[in-house]
């Protein structure tokens, strides 16, 4: 009895994608049912074995499961959302206060956002943690951003340090963010290409003070674009459907980069703007695909 339980269990735990809190109490009130279904058969006249595999079997497939319970449960907190959002909305206000020159402000955004990801990894990963970790891991994005701006030789030198490690903490960060949901994973992923995107609108040039300028130009297109990513992870957490979920990813992150390449007049190449779609579409998408190879390692 205990083993047809807990593989049923096993397997829909693996199959629900739902906050790690949730998805706990879910599980142990349907464990909860399958016993006292089982108990129920077994004082009709089945024996223990024919009981609880007629319980199972009255439960439904796993995939059926958790599909119902993903669409009654998936749906976030207006008070998720706006935590959600919020990485994206400070970023926002960054730039339309044109504060983003300031070392300070800079530092206590950094501090918040390292605080928070400590905070939320450490208390069970909940839904509004995955776009803070996304801005937690971008100064690994801008350090390889700014490994342009060393002289010829060392560049390389330190492209082919840089790159492994970079890669190394990409990986390790999203595999572990996976095991609750491909999509969180996504969630986390999204301001990569915004910010490789406005790196090349500035043309990275190595003119300091004409950056400054450029910046400052742009500046308003900057806010509205993470102002978009700020609706756009709001509308994420509050749906329910998985299919609506990704959408609501990809659509307006190809709006930003649509607003990115109006905004750069020309510095961005029609090819330079295909790859940054190109590379949207993967991150949204492969944790989908590194997921599935995950689990069937594990099986």
């Amino acid at each position: 009895m205990v083993t047809r339980l807990t593989h049923y269990l096993d397997s829909l735990r693996t199959c629900l994608r739902l906050d790690s809190r949730v998805k706990k109490d879910v599980l142990k009130e349907l464990y909860t049912h399958l016993e006292d279904k089982s108990q129920e058969l077994k004082e009709s006249g089945l024996s223990e074995e024919e009981a609880v595999e007629t319980a199972v079997k009255h439960f439904g497939s796993v995939q059926s499961i958790a599909r119902q319970t993903y669409e009654v449960y998936s749906s976030g907190t207006w008070r998720q959302a706006f935590f959600a959002a919020l990485p994206h909305s400070i970023i926002a206000l960054l730039f339309a206060l044109r504060a983003w020159q300031s070392i300070i402000w800079l530092t206590i955004i950094l501090l918040t956002v390292t605080g928070v990801v400590l905070y939320g990894w450490w208390h069970g990963k909940p839904v509004w943690l995955f776009p803070w970790l996304g801005y937690y891991l971008i100064p690994v994005i801008v350090t390889g951003i700014l490994l342009v701006y060393l002289p010829g030789g060392w560049f390389w030198l330190a492209a082919l340090v840089y790159l492994p490690l970079a890669l190394f903490v990409l990986i390790s960060v999203t595999k572990q963010t996976i095991t609750q949901d491909w999509l969180y994973a996504s969630v986390m992923l999204l301001p990569i290409p915004i910010v490789l995107g406005w790196a090349l609108a500035l043309g990275l040039s190595k003119d300091l003070p004409n950056i400054q300028r450029q910046f400052h130009e742009m500046a308003s297109l900057v806010a509205l674009s993470f102002l978009i990513l700020a609706i756009t992870v709001a509308t994420f957490i509050r749906v329910k459907q998985r299919w609506f979920k990704a959408g609501a990813l990809l659509t307006p992150e190809l709006l930003v980069l649509v607003i990115i390449a109006v905004a750069s007049r020309g510095a961005i190449s029609f090819w330079l703007w295909l790859g940054l779609v190109i590379l949207s579409i993967f991150l949204i998408f492969s944790p989908a695909w590194l997921e599935r190879k995950l689990t069937q390692n594990h099986r």
